[in-house]
C-alpha cells in the first residue's frame, strides 16, 4: 500500500498544473474513489450532493465565519447540475468554485478564494481496466491571514467527511 507521502509525489509529477498549484500549500489532501462514470458525470454527481446535514454544517459555517469578520453570501441550498453543465473553460464557475485548470477527461481544478485563504479543489482521473476510473479528488490550501489556519483547522474535521460523503455519492449515483 503507498504512502500519502508517494501518492502525493507520482500526482505531482504525472500533473504538472498540479504542482504548479500545490506549490507553497500549507495543506494538501488526496482522496480516491474508483468508479464506472464519465469524469463529467463524478463531478456533476459530486456538486448535487447537498444532504440536509451538509446544510447545517453550513449554517454553523456561516456562524463562525462572522466571528472572524469574514463573508459568506448565504448558505448553499444545493442544485441539481448535469454533466453539461460543468465547465471545462478557465475562469467559468461551478458552484461557488472557479476553473482555473482543466483538461477533459484528466484533471479539474477549481479555486474559492477569500481574504482568509484560497482553496482548490481538483479531480485527476486515470482510467483502470474495462470503464472503471480511478478519480482523485485533491485539496490544496493556502493560507493569507492568521484567520486562515484558524478558520481551516476548526472545519479540516468537517471537511474530510464532507468530501469523502461526496465521492461516495458522486459513485453511488454513476
Amino acid at each position: 500500500m503507498k504512502s500519502k507521502k508517494q501518492n502525493r509525489s507520482k500526482l505531482l509529477q504525472q500533473v504538472p498544473e498540479l504542482n504548479q498549484l500545490a506549490d507553497g500549500a500549507d495543506h494538501i489532501d488526496i482522496k480516491t474513489v474508483t468508479g464506472e462514470l464519465s469524469m463529467r458525470q463524478f463531478l456533476a454527481n459530486m456538486f448535487s450532493y447537498m444532504p440536509r446535514w451538509m446544510q447545517i454544517l453550513y449554517a454553523v459555517r456561516w456562524f463562525f465565519v462572522r466571528l472572524l469578520g469574514m463573508k459568506q453570501e448565504g448558505i448553499p441550498k444545493g442544485e441539481t447540475l448535469t454533466p453539461d453543465g460543468i465547465p471545462f473553460e478557465v475562469g467559468k464557475w461551478a458552484t461557488f468554485f472557479r476553473v482555473v485548470k482543466a483538461k477533459e477527461g484528466e484533471h479539474w481544478f477549481a479555486a474559492a478564494s477569500d481574504t482568509h485563504l484560497t482553496a482548490h479543489l481538483g479531480l485527476i482521473t486515470e482510467p483502470l481496466t474495462g470503464n472503471e476510473k480511478r478519480f482523485q479528488v485533491v485539496t490544496l490550501v493556502h493560507y493569507h491571514h492568521w484567520t486562515g489556519p484558524l478558520y481551516f483547522n476548526v472545519i479540516r474535521p468537517f471537511h474530510h467527511i464532507v468530501v469523502n460523503q461526496m465521492m461516495k455519492a458522486a459513485v453511488q449515483e454513476g
